[in-house]
């Protein structure tokens, strides 16, 4: 076991979307000097790929991921958009491609987790003939019980470990009526990345370590898992977006990460 590397500390940059669409690449600048590790991407501003690389290697941020929706309005179109974000996603040296979300229903039956796998492994099937891996992001609606499973678990068993991992994001996990520890050790080896994401008392999201959501159990169990990157996620915040981003980062520092 003494080969497990500690998971890096990375940051969603849709938390600080305010500030990337503005100046994209000065706010990476600023991720690094916060501290972070790690960026995973929303979009990319139509920055030219080696621009975006050269950015990367010269401040020393890792960029394992990025969140990619899939159309699923017009699945047609879904292989062809998917090959031009895989072309570029290649060029900036990505390891991961993740659908952020996909449409469910109110009350989801068999078929509709079926037709989603479907999706989802053909997805996965062309991520990995270009040598990436594919993930699905959740949020709290994927965890309503489908025949008594929750849907999440029907949709990791219909698509092969091989063709889609889960990019837990545990905050949701805990909205969905379960323990987020739980889902990383049942899933352990197919998560390489887990969104931390806090909650307070209600649906609003707060500080990593500052909400309700039993992160610090996953911090123990996350090298055994297998998690590679802790990715800060955070969409409400009381201050400001770059305020909210260093407070989070404390939280691993205080935790020994």
């Amino acid at each position: 076991m003494d080969n497990l590397a500690k998971p890096i500390v990375g940051l969603q940059l849709y938390t600080l979307r305010d500030q990337t669409e503005k100046d994209f690449l000065g706010t990476i600048r600023k991720v690094a000097d916060m501290g972070y590790k790690a960026v995973e991407f929303a979009g990319y501003f139509n920055t030219p790929a080696k621009e975006l690389k050269l950015v990367l290697d010269s401040v020393g941020l890792e960029a394992p991921s990025a969140h990619i929706g899939l159309n699923f309005g017009d699945p047609d179109k879904i292989e062809s958009e998917l090959g031009k974000q895989i072309e570029y996603a290649q060029e900036i040296g990505l390891k991961y491609i993740v659908t952020p979300w996909a449409p469910f229903p109110e009350n989801p039956t068999e078929d509709d987790v079926n037709k989603l796998a479907a999706i989802l492994e053909a997805a996965g099937r062309q991520v990995s003939a270009a040598g990436m891996k594919y993930g699905y992001h959740n949020h709290d609606f994927e965890f309503k019980p489908v025949n008594g499973k929750p849907a999440i678990d029907l949709l990791l068993e219909r698509v092969p470990a091989q063709y889609l991992f889960a990019e837990f994001d545990l905050g949701w996990v805990h909205m969905g009526g379960q323990k987020p520890v739980d889902y990383v050790n049942r899933y352990a080896g197919r998560v390489p990345l887990a969104h931390f994401k806090d909650f307070g008392d209600s649906s609003r999201d707060t500080e990593v370590g500052k909400g309700v959501v039993d992160l610090k159990s996953v911090l123990g169990v996350a090298e055994q898992a297998g998690i590679e990157y802790f990715i800060v996620e955070q969409e409400e915040f009381a201050s400001s977006s770059l305020e909210s981003a260093k407070i989070c980062l404390e939280f691993f520092r205080e935790n020994g990460f």
